[in-house]
């Protein structure tokens, strides 16, 4: 079986073509912000980005013949985890959705291709909005205002997969607090399969992150939404993108926040630290979820290279249960084994609707 997985994000186009479980080629485009700049919206970078898709698969001589595509999943309604066959449905929910950023390529792109070959199916896996949230979990003080579930089902769940197969155990029997600290931080609790809690990582619920701000007081929110000196869009960007360490420290870098705070940078420190303490402080509050019954503590995501953030994180939660680091992201093979493991009968292939 061959499989092309596609995984578009802000800044970058990741692919990676498998023969079964072996990668035959991985790839990290990049992208400029010059050359996003000329695209008014996200959705029209469509074209750009599957032509780049197309010109990578010819530059390294891989012939286009594929048994699946499988794209990173949009921002689509709230589904079940698990792999999705792109239909009509899912194309237009995804031409009319309410949030915008790149992963919304994923499913396009993947239709797109696929439609060229003969045979050859077009899949997501585990997009963000995947909810299985208890519902005990959904209710805030507003009932204006559920909660709602955007994070990094396809990494944590991957992980947790892999953490399983480490410890000759399934996914399925296990407790496990995940952290992905990445631009944005998801904490997912996952009890025995599935996320029955996790907070909402892209506008407005958790730890602050590099570019998001996390859960803020909401009647200072308010205040400054109709102070006159933002405009919502602006807004909407002090919540997500211009938010964060980028918003008290004018940068995502943290080897960079790092190399400031060993030069004496008290601000710096007060801020980073201050980050972790409230990743640590979701972890804890994750733990009453699962009654302190809890196998592992993964943390992952590019922020878990950070010694100096995985270090004082550990210092915090390690008393709750044994802490395991994976550092980065298995999406591109995730992706690919999700794909497999769909067209050999071994995971289910759910329809979207």
């Amino acid at each position: 079986m061959k499989v092309l997985a596609v995984n578009p994000g802000s800044t970058s186009t990741k692919i990676a073509v498998y023969k079964d479980e072996t990668p035959l080629l991985v790839r990290n485009i990049r992208h400029s912000v010059d050359e996003l700049s000329g695209f008014p919206r996200i959705i029209d970078q469509f074209e750009f980005r599957k032509n780049l898709v197309i010109d990578e698969l010819k530059a390294n001589d891989i012939p286009f013949e594929f048994d699946a595509i499988v794209g990173r999943g949009g921002l689509l309604k709230p589904i079940p985890g698990g792999v999705y066959e792109v239909n009509d449905a899912m194309l237009d929910d995804i031409a009319h959705a309410m949030r915008s950023h790149a992963c919304n390529l994923g499913c396009l792109i993947a239709s797109e291709l696929a439609a060229l070959l003969p045979g050859c199916r077009a899949f997501i896996a585990d997009p963000g909005v995947v909810d299985e949230l208890d519902e005990i979990a959904r209710i805030t003080g507003s009932p204006l205002m559920p909660r709602i579930t955007i994070w990094h089902a396809l990494n944590q769940r991957a992980i947790a997969r892999r953490y399983a197969a480490e410890n000759n155990t399934r996914y399925e029997d296990l407790n496990l607090i995940i952290c992905h600290l990445g631009g944005g931080i998801s904490v997912g609790t996952h009890c025995r399969g599935r996320a029955i809690d996790v907070n909402n990582a892209l506008d407005g619920e958790g730890p602050f992150s590099p570019e998001r701000a996390g859960t803020l007081p909401a009647g200072q929110l308010i205040d400054l939404c109709y102070s006159g000196r933002y405009t919502r869009d602006e807004l909407k960007k002090r919540i997500s993108g211009r938010a964060g360490l980028a918003a008290h420290l004018g940068t995502t870098d943290v080897p960079a926040i790092v190399k400031r705070i060993e030069e004496g940078d008290m601000h710096a420190e007060l801020v980073l630290n201050a980050m972790i303490y409230q990743i640590a402080r979701s972890v804890g509050a994750a733990s009453v979820v699962l009654y302190g019954k809890i196998d592992a503590i993964l943390l992952t995501g590019g922020m878990a290279h950070s010694e100096y953030i995985i270090s004082r994180l550990q210092e915090r939660i390690s008393f709750l249960a044994p802490v395991h680091v994976y550092p980065g992201e298995d999406e591109l093979e995730a992706l690919a084994l999700n794909a497999l493991g769909a067209l050999r009968g071994e995971l289910p292939i759910q329809v979207y609707q």
